[in-house]
């Protein structure tokens, strides 16, 4: 099965419809203070309105209130809510579909994915870096992406671009793909020729 795409730290409508027109199967709005990437409630809400129908939009989040994740859903209409920070699965489930992120340093950081397994839609597998929760333009070591699959559907992310991400899908064969920071122009602003080649090279159309 092709691996599903999502372009994630969108920010304006431009990026959001060439993502869309390369191929992209779903995009990523990012609503953590802390990340250069992050997008205001109302701007993604403008944007998710006019995105066309079977795309699917995916909130992401680091440790907030499930109660402000319900108030966001509401607001932009986001389809799926992406969970980047130390949330514990009793607070993982809401009135979307839920990814819990898992940020990899070795095979051990896959011990917590059974307490999750038979909760959350998927797992996103991203690298580990002190203090940053996602975009860290570094990849891990994919022997333990391929390891993960015994607990569910893998989103593979981690300094992924269109020089790496065809050995990344040939070697993983992860359910899905994640790229922020690996076709960026600069943060927050996609450079539209790299991302491009990396929907082509992802679906194995151009090597």
């Amino acid at each position: 099965m092709q691996a599903k795409i999502k372009i994630c730290g969108i920010t304006n409508l431009d990026d959001a419809t060439a993502a869309l027109d390369f191929g992209a199967d779903a995009l990523g709005f990012v609503f953590f203070q802390g990340s250069p990437r992050c997008i205001p409630l109302s701007t993604a809400a403008k944007i998710i309105r006019k995105i066309p129908p079977f795309i699917t939009t995916v909130g992401v989040f680091v440790n907030e209130k499930p109660e402000q994740i319900e108030k966001i859903i509401t607001l932009t209409g986001i389809d799926v809510v992406q969970l980047h920070g130390d949330e514990p699965p009793d607070k993982c489930t809401f009135s979307r579909r839920s990814i819990k992120a898992i940020r990899v340093k070795s095979l051990d950081s896959l011990d917590p994915l059974l307490d999750y397994k038979d909760i959350v839609s998927a797992f996103l597998l991203d690298t580990f870096a002190p203090d940053v929760f996602g975009g860290t333009g570094q990849i891990f070591n994919w022997d333990i992406a391929i390891e993960a699959k015994q607990f569910g559907r893998i989103i593979l992310a981690g300094g992924l671009t269109p020089d790496n991400i065809s050995d990344a899908v040939e070697r993983v064969k992860p359910y899905g793909i994640d790229v922020s920071s690996g076709i960026e122009a600069e943060k927050g602003k996609k450079d539209h020729k790299m991302m491009k080649l990396f929907i082509e090279r992802a679906k194995g159309r151009k090597k």
